[in-house]
């Protein structure tokens, strides 16, 4: 199924999607989020190991929590792009980013606990420990490695650097993970208890691993893997699309793949990046839906994705059969729109420009936005989580230069996976 507007062309809807030449406020806005952005990425890593905080406070002063030193995988990934962005736009020396890279990547290669090559979801900032009896997760790892992957290519003229990254995605066995009865791949593992039950069976964030999968060098997977996991359509008011998952599942994988001139090959013939466009305005529209229940929702204010609430964290955002209202309370989530920037924005700009001018008193930091506000109740997340800077960061620098497109799609893993599946469109 493509990707579909009712009553709109595919050429006349992309063209009112993208934006080709920012205006010179909004470049402006932008570029104020995006140092703020990497500036967490910064300031949570420990500068020995790399590893970044999962999540910190709003004012950057940590504070005694259930998260206190725990770092993320998938932060860690984005750290390492962050540092390639923010040595191309000088807002550090190159040479220092360069060496926080350097200093990451070793003790990645050398030094942290892994399986076959496999990370776990949550460790120990300082010394890599695993915390919480977590899992080995395929996808942090393949965020992770997506930001190794990034900085080799930034920095492709230092030997070392371009040596650890591929050290690091040269011995993770894809293979292993790989459950030879659905022909799926495995979302984790356990040392207790062994792979966990669940496999990535439908269209998710798990493209990402899939390419990283098909293009590695020493463990990679059948191409006939990519054609497995379902393409599960959508249909909401006047738009269709693939994906029922939450935004961030179309955001993430695409912040370092570039899928833009590609369309998938038979039997599904998507062009990814154009599904992504379309859901993140039906994302929109089904927010505007909810403004009888929600009356703050607007057309420049909108997005709920996985995150903070006044109750904790909740898994809220994805399309059921039917959607449960019951599970949104009206709270905005910042990065639904910022992680899309570089799909839509022409209506994601409007809508963090809103909630910047409107509610930046309390919910724009020194990291940028909170992960999560309620408008209605006046709640606002004291925290601020890594991946959510993250894909705000690396979306608004694929807007404003498609930098880390370029760099991730520069690999020679990368070209030969999108070789195995896509071709270009004529």
């Amino acid at each position: 199924m493509l990707a579909t507007v009712a009553g709109i062309s595919r050429r006349a809807f992309l063209q009112a999607a993208v934006v080709a030449t920012l205006p010179n406020d909004d470049d402006h806005f932008l570029d104020d989020l995006s140092r703020r952005a990497f500036l967490y990425f910064w300031e949570q890593a420990d500068p020995h190991t790399g590893l970044v905080l999962d999540r910190a406070a709003v004012d950057g002063h940590q504070r005694v929590s259930h998260s206190l030193d725990v770092a993320s995988m998938a932060a860690t990934g984005f750290a390492l792009t962050a540092c390639c962005i923010a040595s191309r736009r000088n807002w550090i020396q190159g040479n220092i980013a360069r060496e926080r890279v350097r200093a990451t990547l070793r003790h990645l290669a050398l030094e942290q606990a892994h399986q076959f090559g496999w990370y776990y979801h949550f460790v120990n900032r300082k010394n890599g420990e695993r915390v919480w009896n977590c899992e080995l997760s395929t996808i942090d790892t393949a965020l992770l490695l997506a930001g190794a992957l990034t900085a080799q290519q930034c920095f492709a003229g230092d030997d070392e650097i371009y040596r650890l990254a591929q050290q690091i995605y040269e011995r993770v066995n894809f293979a292993w993970m790989l459950d030879v009865k659905s022909g799926l791949l495995r979302m984790a593992w356990k040392p207790e208890s062994g792979f966990l039950r669940p496999v990535w069976a439908n269209y998710r964030e798990n493209v990402l691993l899939h390419i990283l999968a098909l293009g590695s060098p020493m463990s990679s997977i059948p191409t006939e893997t990519w054609f497995r996991f379902a393409r599960d359509p959508i249909v909401f008011g006047n738009y269709g699309w693939v994906g029922r998952g939450p935004i961030f599942t179309h955001q993430f994988p695409q912040a370092y793949l570039d899928l833009s001139q590609l369309r998938d090959g038979p039997p599904y013939g998507i062009n990814y990046f154009d599904n992504s466009i379309v859901a993140t305005y039906a994302h929109r529209e089904y927010c505007l839906s909810l403004r009888s229940l929600y009356s703050d929702f607007s057309k420049d204010l909108w997005g709920v994705t996985p995150s903070d609430s006044s109750i904790g964290y909740v898994i809220w955002g994805g399309w059921g059969e039917k959607r449960p209202r019951r599970d949104l309370d009206g709270t905005v989530v910042p990065c639904a729109a910022g992680g899309s920037l570089m799909f839509a924005p022409k209506i994601c700009l409007p809508a963090l420009r809103t909630m910047q001018e409107e509610f930046g008193e309390v919910a724009y930091g020194r990291y940028g936005f909170a992960d999560a506000f309620n408008p209605a109740s006046g709640w606002v997340d004291p925290e601020v989580l890594g991946i959510d800077q993250g894909i705000t960061l690396v979306s608004a620098e694929n807007l404003r230069s498609r930098s880390v497109w370029k760099w991730f799609m520069a690999s020679p893993a990368i070209q030969r996976a999108v070789g195995k599946v896509f071709e270009w469109i004529g």
